[in-house]
């Protein structure tokens, strides 16, 4: 599989053409950010980490039956996925409250939710991924109907599929964020899944396994990296 013409960077990744045009090589940085960019720095094997934490959770979710643009690893930072066009939504599922809802609602960080809340956002990095909600998509455009329910029924599925395998390695799904894509009018999950896009505690003592690690300097950061991957790949 030829890689040519990077297409897009982002934050944490960088996505490139292949010499087949339903397939793209994604790239997973070391850098971080956080605050909307506002806090920036390096996080030594992220990208590493995060590409077969990614791959981990993928090939358990296709095993669960929830179709992902995931096809296989490349090497130690690149995975080979489908070329889905991602729809520019958010969708962030919550168990457990913690980061903004906790300041939004004035409820105490670590609060076990009564039922599992998900929120919608629009992706745009220009604007801060607002928070919208159906009607916002709708006028947008930026789903059906049949696609949104679509996405959340699947969200809520992942949801369990990913707590129960969690729970069995001593952690916690506190809460995280989920992408989707569109190919051959099929909605598939896609981005990725790992401790930059979740919230993972330990069951035991509550330590932070994550990017909060980074966002609030609490240190140890790359071995909580490698804490989550010794622990799904196990």
């Amino acid at each position: 599989m030829e890689k040519k013409q990077m297409i897009y960077e982002g934050k944490a990744k960088r996505v490139y053409q292949t010499s087949d045009p339903n397939l793209l090589i994604i790239e997973y940085k070391d850098d971080a950010t956080a605050f909307d960019g506002k806090k920036k720095g390096t996080i030594p094997n992220k990208g590493i980490l995060n590409n077969k934490i990614s791959a981990i959770f993928f090939e358990l979710l296709e095993k669960n039956g929830i179709q992902t643009h995931f096809i296989k690893l490349l090497n130690d930072r690149e995975m080979l996925v489908k070329a889905v066009k991602i729809i520019p939504i958010e969708v962030i599922v919550r168990n457990i409250v913690a980061g903004s809802l906790s300041k939004r609602l004035g409820l105490a960080e670590g609060t076990t939710l009564k039922k599992t809340v998900l929120e919608l956002c629009y992706k745009s990095d220009e604007l801060g991924d607002p928070m919208i909600n159906h009607y916002h998509v709708l006028a947008l455009n930026l789903a059906s109907e049949e696609e949104i329910g679509r996405i959340e029924q699947t969200a809520l599925k992942v949801n369990e599929i990913l707590k129960n395998f969690l729970e069995s390695r001593n952690i916690v799904l506190v809460d995280f964020k989920l992408e989707f894509g569109r190919m051959d009018g099929q909605i598939l999950l896609a981005d990725e899944i790992s401790p930059d896009t979740c919230r993972f505690w330990d069951s035991s003592t509550k330590e932070k396994l994550d990017k909060d690690r980074f966002r609030r300097d609490l240190g140890k950061i790359e071995e909580a990296y490698w804490e989550i991957y010794k622990r799904v790949s196990s």
